[in-house]
């Protein structure tokens, strides 16, 4: 298969593909998504195929006005109608129940949907276009780190997709925040843009599913959101977290980096704009201003698949505050690192 990388003039095109149940990558305000008719079981199979990800593990249903929630859910709750009028358009995915025309193949057989509204214009350009509500995860081969413009797409994606929708760098870098509105109290199941406190100031008591929040890879998991179950956003080189006093944490990636450099391996360190400065060894590239956490999250995932294209084997990086935005940022990167955290 020939996979064209057109620009965004493209969507009627695009939107024929759709309809026929083919796949058209696009981006969106959080990194770029794998498109395909939801309401298709053969054309949600055909995303797993291209990404060679779980079956069990459910995609979000992106849809581009409020109407279309009843398409897909059922007995949505008030506390869920009100978040989404609060943050939709825009990087907030949430679980409800859903209805029994929504195909098992796109909920991952669960008897819930994951919905949301990009607030990225082109991608609701394109659910338009295409007259469907689309099912889409990020763009990339299962467990790489996520999309954020086409090219990172094309990397993954050429020969397995016939078309790519290039928009253009995205926004704000990582996934959106999954709420799940199905239980008595609403639960986090994916930290991300808005945060435990932005939907509290609406709703009241959130609480942050433990599978989520936790320092290890959690097991025996029902993956009712994407990224809960599986190791994500890796690079091929191991990395390795390092966390602690600012002055205690950069001597221990510089020691250690020195020694795995020394055993002949290539080594890189990832540290922040305020201490890049600092280490004396390795490939060394600042993934932004700890100041300013919204720049880390937008050049998280870039900065993991530059470390593939380094050939890097082992990379060392700073942790970040688990609050806020850093609560996100530090769910990504434990992940990719397969919960490989030192402490000093």
């Amino acid at each position: 298969m020939k996979t064209k990388l057109v620009k965004m003039d493209a969507l009627k095109e695009a939107g024929e593909i759709i309809r026929a149940g083919g796949l058209v990558a696009f981006p969106t305000e959080t990194v770029y998504g794998l498109g395909a008719d939801a309401m298709n079981s053969e054309a949600a199979a055909k995303i797993y195929a291209a990404k060679g990800r779980p079956s069990d593990n459910p995609l979000i249903v992106h849809i581009a006005d409020m109407e279309q929630v009843d398409l897909v859910a059922e007995n949505v709750p008030d506390q869920a109608r009100k978040i989404m009028e609060a943050f939709w358009p825009g990087p907030l995915t949430v679980i409800l129940n859903k209805k029994e025309t929504v195909p098992d193949g796109t909920t991952g057989g669960l008897k819930t949907v994951a919905v949301r509204m990009p607030s990225h214009p082109g991608a609701r350009a394109l659910i338009r276009e295409s007259r469907r509500v689309i099912a889409a995860p990020s763009a990339n081969t299962s467990g790489r780190p996520s999309p954020t413009t086409a090219g990172h797409v094309m990397e993954d994606m050429n020969g397995k997709i016939p078309m790519i929708l290039d928009g253009g760098p995205v926004g704000i870098g990582i996934e959106s925040t999954i709420v799940d509105m199905t239980g008595e109290v609403p639960m986090i199941l994916r930290p991300g843009y808005i945060t435990k406190a932005m939907l509290e100031s609406v709703i009241g008591t959130v609480q942050i599913d433990p599978a989520v929040s936790g320092r290890t890879m959690p097991e025996h998991v029902v993956a009712k959101a994407p990224g809960m179950k599986y190791r994500h956003y890796a690079p091929k080189g191991k990395l390795i977290l390092v966390e602690g006093e600012p002055d205690k944490v950069i001597a221990e990636i510089n020691r250690r980096a020195q020694e795995k450099e020394q055993e002949g391996f290539r080594v890189g360190i990832i540290g922040t704009d305020e201490s890049i400065g600092q280490y004396c060894t390795g490939i060394r590239r600042s993934i932004g201003s700890r100041e300013h956490p919204d720049s880390v999250a937008a050049n998280l995932y870039s900065i993991l698949r530059e470390c593939d294209t380094l050939a890097l084997d082992y990379i060392y990086s700073e942790s970040f505050f688990e609050k806020g935005l850093g609560n996100a940022i530090m769910n990504r990167m434990l992940k990719a690192a397969g919960y490989h955290l030192i402490t000093v």
